[in-house]
């Protein structure tokens, strides 16, 4: 089978840490982007899934009680320093 060249932009950081993983596999870049691309056409798709990071439900729970802090802090206790704080969690 007959290759070709072809150019790709990718950040620096990412080839680099890229490069130095698939070469603890024994593999350059070029072999494992064929690898994907091999794996790619045989799944007709991404092999693998891509989604957005929808965060879980504690996460969302989490962050609406911040939320909620935020908007009235008077309901909430507050401290001065670490060490009020801490003496009040142990008491």
């Amino acid at each position: 089978m007959a290759k070709v060249s072809t150019s790709i932009s990718i950040d620096a950081d990412v080839k680099a840490k890229a490069q130095e993983l698939f070469a603890d596999f024994g593999l350059d870049l070029s072999t494992a982007i064929n690898i994907f691309l091999r794996q790619s056409i045989r799944e007709n798709g991404i092999p693998f899934p891509i989604q957005r990071d929808v965060p879980n439900a504690d996460t969302i729970a989490a962050i609406k009680e911040c939320e909620e802090m935020a908007k009235h802090p008077e309901n909430y206790k507050s401290y001065t320093s670490v060490d009020e704080m801490m003496k009040d969690i142990l008491e």
